[in-house]
């Protein structure tokens, strides 16, 4: 088959991501997502068309799947607003399994460069930061923090609430055991009143028509964070499916808040999202959302802002991938297995094209309108048990606006040697891996 298939724009050919990006342009909200945690071609293709809509479209940040804390200090690296000499070095909060997820060459790269552009470009700069909800302590730490330096007694009252979380340690899990049993009372009031609190302070402070400082932000959504993390963890050991509704719910609503800070500092919110396929195409479209009732950010935001959100998944047929065996391994890279016969990934690989992306919201190719499986590939990749792993069936046009497909991939490179567990909080992307 050929490239001259309807919406189908191979990378080889000047400006072929011309047309991709002006639609993507027009839009408030870019979601950008990944087959798998672990391809460097992913990882780069989506930083540079990112590169693309903050230098051309005016995106003013770039929302990742990674903790509040951990991206808050790139954050403030990309800004110049703190002591970090580096991109390697701003990235050095990321030290729970995968670390490689964020501390790789590419990420390294575009921090780098966003650096750069926000010296160059004062008065359009763009920032990173994270949507996820695995920071339990390091948020209520940074909360006190925060409190510590602007209102000693308020800190005093946020270290007596979250005091209730000190039996269990620094170990979430212990947390969730004991509270989703009743054996012990949640904390979910303290953690309640802590956001409360400093949700008041906002509007006593600043006002309605006011700016609301970087820094109140920053606490006010680790107190959030917080908040939805102790429910997730809870959730969690009563064995029921919506963990993963809550957490992507938590990954929407930050979005949310960060378009209204943004809002309130005068700025006109564009925002970049990146996260795995599994969050950001819409679930409607899958069968875990068929079978299950799972839904996830991509649906969440298509809902909340119609007509202003752009997906763009992306796909391989086989090549190599960094991934763990199992929770906690090192990183290493694996070979990825030719795509399952019958699977979207197979059927875009018959096209014969090579690289491309396609426009899923036009005439679609018939071979790709029916139901297939499609694969996902999270920080853990089990070739052995690749069908039931890694593959569930879906509807593509319905699931993405369009789809950037790479027809072989190599595996990330890691900054760091070893890409294991270090001991703290649970992994990022537990207990799905994506």
């Amino acid at each position: 088959m050929t490239s001259a298939l309807p919406g189908l724009h191979p990378l080889s050919e000047p400006g072929a991501y011309d047309a991709l990006l002006a639609r993507m342009g027009a839009r408030r909200f870019v979601l950008i997502g990944e087959a798998s945690h672990g391809t460097h071609e992913f990882y780069r293709e989506r930083a540079a068309l990112t590169r693309r809509l903050i230098e051309d479209h005016g995106f003013t940040a770039v929302a990742v799947e990674a903790d509040w804390p951990d991206a808050y200090r790139v954050n403030r690296y990309v800004r110049g607003q703190n002591g970090d000499h580096s991109a390697a070095q701003a990235l050095g909060d990321f030290g729970r399994f995968p670390r490689w997820m964020w501390r790789n060459e590419d990420v390294r790269d575009f921090v780098t460069w966003l650096r750069g552009h926000n010296e160059r470009r004062p008065q359009a700069q763009a920032g990173f930061y994270g949507i996820d909800l695995y920071s339990l302590h390091r948020s209520m730490d940074a909360v006190v923090a925060y409190l510590d330096g602007v209102d000693p007694a308020a800190a005093q009252r946020a270290r007596q609430r979250y005091s209730c979380f000190e039996p269990y340690g620094d170990d979430p899990q212990s947390y969730g055991l004991a509270t989703a049993y009743g054996v012990d009372e949640p904390c979910e009031d303290e953690a309640v009143a802590q956001l409360l609190e400093l949700q008041r302070r906002e509007a006593q402070t600043h006002g309605p028509d006011l700016l609301a400082g970087d820094d109140l932000f920053y606490a006010e959504q680790n107190a959030r964070l917080a908040l939805n993390a102790e429910r997730y963890y809870r959730e969690m050991f009563r064995g029921r499916l919506d963990t993963w509704n809550l957490r992507d719910t938590h990954m929407a609503d930050t979005v949310d808040a960060l378009a209204e800070h943004q809002r309130a500092q005068g700025l006109e919110p564009r925002i970049v999202v990146w996260a795995h396929n599994s969050h950001l195409g819409d679930a409607r479209a899958t069968e875990v959302s068929w079978r299950q009732g799972q839904e996830n950010l991509g649906q969440y935001l298509r809902e909340r802002h119609p007509g202003q959100t752009f997906i763009l998944g992306q796909s391989t047929h086989s090549g190599e991938v960094l991934a763990a065996d199992d929770w906690g391994q090192p990183g290493r890279v694996k070979g990825v297995r030719p795509a399952l016969a019958g699977s979207v990934e197979a059927a875009l690989h018959d096209l014969g094209v090579g690289d491309f992306w396609l426009d899923l919201q036009g005439e679609v190719p018939e071979a790709l309108q029916a139901e297939r499986l499609q694969r996902f590939i999270g920080v853990i990749y089990r070739p052995g048990t690749e069908r039931q792993s890694h593959y569930y069936h879906t509807r593509l046009p319905e699931q993405y606006d369009a789809l950037l497909y790479l027809d072989q991939t190599a595996a990330l490179v890691p900054l760091d040697a070893g890409s294991g567990s270090d001991e703290g909080e649970l992994p990022d992307t537990y207990p799905s891996g994506q």
